[in-house]
């Protein structure tokens, strides 16, 4: 399977603006620009959709984990922090990613959980691109 995005630029770097969208029309035409990625104005960023893309991905994670010890999530929810700023030398650069996730599980235990939760957060397919520190916090809800 190939997924595609596209994006279009016109301009500077710090004055030009552009579109993000991609092949499944999923996302179409979303404005961005340097200052929705690196001041926070409305607008994408392609840091947003990678946290988005990134949740996404480990829920399916933990939730292939849970399978694998025998016990079906009745509910997953996870965001995904990608803290973009400057590296070193100077250059953009993602300094961390944080995962909160939250989990409803009927028959399973805390230290079951937490195992299937850092095994998601280590091993799921995006995980595996990032450069930086993973952190995580991760709480099982009491039925």
């Amino acid at each position: 399977m190939k997924s595609v995005g596209y994006a279009t630029w016109v301009g500077t770097w710090k004055e030009g603006a552009g579109t993000l969208s991609t092949k499944s029309e999923t996302l179409k035409n979303s404005a961005y620009s340097f200052s929705s990625r690196f001041e926070g104005t409305p607008g994408a960023s392609p840091e947003e959709l990678l946290g988005a893309a990134h949740a996404g991905c480990f829920n399916q994670a933990l939730a292939n984990n849970f399978g694998m010890i025998g016990v079906v999530a009745e509910s997953i929810t996870t965001s995904v922090t990608v803290d973009l700023g400057y590296g070193d030398d100077g250059h953009p650069a993602i300094k961390n990613v944080h995962v909160i996730t939250q989990a409803k599980v009927p028959g399973l235990g805390e230290e079951k959980f937490q195992y299937c939760a850092e095994r998601a957060r280590a091993n799921c397919t995006l995980s595996k691109i990032f450069k930086c520190e993973i952190t995580m916090d991760a709480t099982l809800s009491v039925m």
